[in-house]
C-alpha cells in the first residue's frame, strides 16, 4: 500500500511540529521549504490538520503552527486512517464497475489488509516517529517564521 502525497505531507508536518520548541511558531511557507514541499500542498495539509484538531494555526504578527495536545498524542494510524479514507484499494465501483463486485473475495481481501496496515500504525506514535536520530535532522531543519501564512 502507498500512501498518497498529501498523507506523507501532513505526517512530515505533524513530525516537524512535533519537535519545534514551545515559543518557535513556524509558518505554512517556512516549513514548506524546509521540507521540500510546494506552499499550496503544505496550506492543504495545514487546514485539514487543524480540521482535525490536530494542528493550532494563528494569523498575524506573531503567529505561526503548533501541534495541539490531541497532535501529540495521536497514534500514526489513527491520523492515515482518517487522511487516506475508507476508499475502495481496486476500481471496483469505476466506471464502468467491475463486473465481479458483487461476489468477489479480492474487495474483501485488500479492506481487510488495509485495517491491518492501518493497525498496525496504531502502535506509534508521533512522538516515537521523532526520537533519535530523526528527532536531529527535523530540528536542524528548523527555521522559525515570523507569521502566518
Amino acid at each position: 500500500m502507498r500512501l498518497t502525497a498529501f498523507t506523507d505531507v501532513s505526517l512530515r508536518l505533524v513530525m516537524r511540529l512535533a519537535v519545534a520548541e514551545d515559543e518557535d511558531l513556524l509558518t505554512t511557507r517556512a516549513v514548506a521549504r524546509t521540507l521540500a514541499v510546494p506552499y499550496t500542498h503544505m496550506a492543504k495539509a495545514v487546514a485539514r490538520l487543524a480540521d482535525m484538531g490536530l494542528v493550532e494555526t494563528r494569523r498575524g504578527r506573531g503567529g505561526g503552527l503548533r501541534l495541539t495536545g490531541a497532535g501529540r498524542r495521536a497514534s500514526v494510524g489513527a491520523i492515515v486512517r482518517e487522511l487516506e479514507g475508507g476508499g475502495d484499494l481496486a476500481g471496483c465501483e469505476d466506471d464502468p464497475p467491475c463486473p465481479l463486485r458483487e461476489s468477489c473475495r479480492l474487495r474483501r481481501a485488500l479492506r481487510d489488509a488495509r485495517e491491518a496496515f492501518f493497525a498496525s500504525l496504531d502502535a506509534v506514535s508521533v512522538e516515537a516517529l521523532t526520537a533519535a536520530p530523526t528527532r536531529g535532522i527535523l530540528v536542524s531543519l528548523g527555521v522559525v517564521g515570523h507569521s502566518a501564512e
